[in-house]
């Protein structure tokens, strides 16, 4: 997986688990935004990861 589909899929991991956590505690907005950058941080360090991992061509 290279590096910017692993940010967008973090980040839209992230907006799926904010909107979630958002609707169960009634303040939707904070939690959405919270998540969407853990989930990319997430996403930008298992790329890094996968590029690190990966042979080079």
């Amino acid at each position: 997986m290279n590096g910017e589909k692993s940010i967008a899929m973090g980040a839209a991991f992230g907006a799926a688990v904010g909107a979630v956590i958002g609707a169960l505690t009634g303040d939707i907005g904070p939690w959405i935004g919270v998540c969407i950058a853990l989930g990319a941080g997430i996403g930008l360090t298992i790329g890094k990861q996968a590029r690190k991992d990966s042979p080079d061509p």
